[in-house]
C-alpha cells in the first residue's frame, strides 16, 4: 500500500479527542442555559378590573371579600387594613430565586366597616429591617466538656428495652421478650 493512502492514526485520535471535548463542553453548558425557568406565581393576585369595581364609601367588608376574596394578611394592630400580596418569581440554576413582579394592594375600611381607600404599595413604601444578632441566654443549657462527653453514660441499652433490660412492650415481664408457659 502506498504511504499516501494509509490513514494517519495520530491525526484521527486528535480529531476524535477534540470532538469528545466539544461534546462534553456542549453537554456541560446545556445545564447553564440562559433560558429562564417558568414563572411561579404566589399569593393573592388582584386584577385591575376587580379594583375598578371597588367604590369607597359604598361597599363594606363583605362586599370586598366577595369580590377580591380573603385577604393575604390583615393589619397587626388595626383590623381595618387588609393586604392582598402577590409575587411572580423565577429560579435560575446556580442563582437565588429572583422576584420579577410584586404587587401589594391595601384596602382600608373606616370604623363602620365601609370601604375608605384602596391603594397600591410600591418599592418606595418598603423599609429595610435590620436583625439583631444577639441570643437570649437560656438557663440550664451550659454544659461543661465532661458533661457533654459523659452525659449519656448509662442511658443507652443495647438490647433495645427499658432500664435494666426489661421490655417496654410487656411491662409485666421480668426478662426481655419473655413468654410464660405453665
Amino acid at each position: 500500500m502506498p504511504l499516501s493512502s494509509r490513514p494517519r492514526r495520530p491525526a484521527l485520535k486528535a480529531a476524535a479527542a477534540s470532538r469528545g471535548v466539544l461534546l462534553a463542553l456542549a453537554l456541560g453548558l446545556g445545564g447553564c442555559s440562559v433560558i429562564d425557568a417558568p414563572p411561579v406565581s404566589r399569593g393573592h393576585r388582584v386584577a385591575d378590573d376587580q379594583l375598578k369595581e371597588l367604590v369607597p364609601g359604598v361597599q363594606g367588608r363583605a362586599d370586598v371579600q366577595a369580590l377580591l376574596g380573603t385577604p393575604t394578611a390583615r393589619g397587626t394592630f388595626d383590623d381595618n387594613q387588609w393586604y392582598y400580596i402577590s409575587a411572580t418569581s423565577r429560579a435560575r440554576p446556580m442563582q437565588q430565586e429572583s422576584i420579577s413582579q410584586q404587587r401589594v394592594v391595601v384596602v382600608e375600611f373606616d370604623d363602620a366597616g365601609k370601604l375608605r381607600q384602596v391603594r397600591e404599595l410600591g418599592e418606595s413604601d418598603g423599609r429595610n429591617v435590620s436583625f439583631v444578632a444577639r441570643e437570649t441566654p437560656v438557663p440550664g443549657n451550659e454544659r461543661s466538656l465532661l458533661q457533654a462527653l459523659f452525659g449519656n453514660v448509662g442511658r443507652f441499652n443495647p438490647l433495645g428495652g427499658g432500664a435494666g433490660g426489661v421490655s417496654q412492650t410487656n411491662p409485666g415481664a421480668t426478662q426481655p421478650n419473655s413468654t410464660r408457659i405453665n
